[in-house]
């Protein structure tokens, strides 16, 4: 910024501005364009100032309320004031470390009051406490403060790494929960259709013996009209005897070798039929007494 220029004419680009002194002294400010200078009359261009934003990467190193140290990157845009580039060309000999102690003065006052969650969750309060300060301060020296960004917050890496075991149980917790939900429903679907299939079996199985009650009814009655000098039991022993061997049958003609040790003869006939006579009985007489 001290680089004198004692030439009779100098260009100011555009986006920058001049400083103009005369015998060492500060005299005026030169816009862009062709200028024309008296170096007789000990006037010369100082030097030249740059208007465009320029940006300032800040880093941070500090410890949170929960005593986690942690490391913020701090975006800084900012650009000299044309109407108070003498104050920026004079006052300042390098605005960066200026703008990087007022940085480091703030955060480092409000980020240990904050937990490590609130740093995350109030980031822009910290850019924002940051941007009032540095306004308040560089406006004097003749820089204006355009856009302040907390670009990054870097806990230390057990930190991270515990912070992400943490989120991954609790995102397992609460899979187990939907997990345990879905096998209820399922437990209780399961068993609703058991005891639907059991009833409806039950329903089929009834509808069964009435059905072969009915048609031993009506064989009995019929071989007794078309057969005359029968008796019911008669008939009724010889439709129990021909199931008997019904059954004999299908056990011998079943696919599967598995033996089956039953009584045979005329003598356990007759029971088989006696006894299943006998439960035909005290079926129609409860369906009688259920009537009564």
């Amino acid at each position: 910024m001290g680089n004198t220029f004692c030439v009779l004419f100098a260009c100011v680009d555009q986006a920058s501005i001049g400083v103009v002194e005369r015998w060492g002294r500060f005299e005026k400010l030169a816009e862009p364009g062709l200028h024309l200078f008296n170096p007789f009359a000990g006037q010369w261009l100082a030097g030249v100032l740059s208007t465009r934003i320029s940006s300032l990467d800040v880093r941070i190193e500090t410890k949170t309320k929960d005593n986690v140290f942690v490391q913020l990157v701090c975006s800084i845009q900012y650009r000299v004031m044309k109407q108070h580039a003498d104050d920026a060309f004079y006052e300042l000999q390098n605005p960066k470390e200026q703008i990087q102690a007022y940085v480091f003065d703030v955060v480092r006052a409000l980020v240990p009051r904050m937990n490590l969650d609130d740093l995350f969750e109030q980031k822009g309060e910290v850019a924002k406490a940051v941007l009032e300060e540095l306004e308040k301060v560089m406006g004097e020296y003749g820089y204006s403060i355009e856009h302040i960004l907390m670009v990054d917050i870097i806990p230390d890496a057990a930190v991270r790494k515990a912070m992400n075991e943490i989120n991954a149980a609790q995102r397992l917790q609460l899979a187990s929960v939907y997990k345990g939900e879905a096998e209820k429903v399922l437990q209780v679907k399961r068993a609703e259709a058991e005891a639907e299939s059991k009833y409806l079996g039950g329903v089929g199985v009834a509808r069964q013996r009435q059905a072969i009650t009915d048609g031993l009814r009506e064989n009995i009655l019929n071989f007794s009209h078309k057969v005359e000098g029968t008796s019911a039991k008669e008939v009724m022993d010889l439709i129990m005897i021909t199931q008997y061997f019904d059954t004999i049958k299908d056990l011998g003609n079943s696919s599967k070798n598995t033996t089956v040790f039953i009584p045979h003869g005329p003598g356990h006939v007759r029971d088989i039929g006696e006894q299943i006579r006998n439960g035909l009985m005290e079926a129609s007489s409860a369906e009688v007494n259920v009537v009564e």
